[in-house]
């Protein structure tokens, strides 16, 4: 019986690490992370709630708090991030290709429910607390700046090639004056 004890103890320590190393990998390939306190959702809203999260990019996991503390402390520079933030049950939001993704849809789902609920964030290295949801959830999306970008490029592009035709069209213009006087003329 001491064996299989002993046995059991080292592959639940093996999951624990496989866990963790999971974990520091999202965490160093995400430029949003979303500590989300879920306590309360029922089955039904959880598994809708995780449909959007795919449907909309966003990768996620459930962990203990301690293995989650343990990845952060792996990886570096998530101090904000103590037992006292971390407290029942934590799902892990990851904004992978835009950090602030995530917090819209926390954003729309906070405001239909109660649940689930903001502990903390990082977003690109920045710290947000539980009360900063709102202003998280109002900062643009990679994809809005994206096209930003692309229409600051586009304005001055469609203003050159505004004033070519209008150059053109006043050569023409000023072709066509010419003609019609040689033809009076």
């Amino acid at each position: 019986m001491l064996k299989t004890q002993y046995k059991t103890n080292m592959t639940t320590k093996e999951q624990k690490q496989q866990v963790v190393a999971e974990l520091v990998e999202k965490i160093k390939r995400s430029s949003g992370i979303y500590f989300i306190d879920f306590t309360g959702m029922n089955a039904a809203y959880t598994l809708s709630t995780r449909r959007e999260l795919k449907s909309k990019g966003i990768e996620f996991r459930v962990a203990k708090n301690t293995v989650i503390l343990r990845a952060l402390a792996e990886v570096g520079g998530y101090e904000h991030i103590t037992r006292e933030v971390l407290f029942g049950q934590t799902m892990l939001w990851f904004g992978v290709n835009d950090g602030v993704g995530p917090a819209k849809v926390l954003k729309e789902l906070t405001d239909k429910s109660e649940i689930p609920k903001l502990k903390a964030a990082y977003v690109e290295g920045e710290y947000f607390d539980a009360t900063q949801l709102k202003a998280l959830a109002s900062l643009p999306t990679r994809e809005d700046l994206i096209a930003g970008i692309l229409g600051s490029l586009n304005a001055p592009i469609s203003g050159i090639v505004g004033s070519v035709n209008a150059v053109l069209r006043d050569v023409a213009y000023l072709v066509e004056e010419v003609a019609k006087k040689q033809n009076a003329a």
